[in-house]
């Protein structure tokens, strides 16, 4: 169910400054991201499952509220973010 070491590499490769950057909003957007499709997957099937609900609703709170520090103090990668991320801003 968690992301894999490659998948977490691929992750930050892609939307952060260097290999090690971890911890810029960018890149934890896109990891918080991947965590909730995985986990919107597993709900669906397992209908009855609701640890993990409410566990997706709290990735959910915590990517929106990234996404808000993102759109105040740099709107133009947001706007790039939310676009190569497919998600609603």
């Amino acid at each position: 169910m968690p992301l894999t070491a490659e998948k977490k590499a691929e992750i930050i490769r892609q939307f952060g400054a260097n290999e090690k950057d971890s911890g810029s909003a960018e890149v934890q957007i896109a990891l918080l991201t991947q965590r909730i499709r995985d986990l919107t997957d597993h709900v669906n099937l397992h209908k009855k499952d609701n640890h993990s609900r409410h566990g997706l609703v709290k990735l959910v709170s915590q990517r929106k509220k990234l996404m808000k520090y993102l759109r105040r103090t740099n709107p133009d990668s947001y706007v790039k973010l939310i676009k190569e991320l497919k998600i609603r801003g």
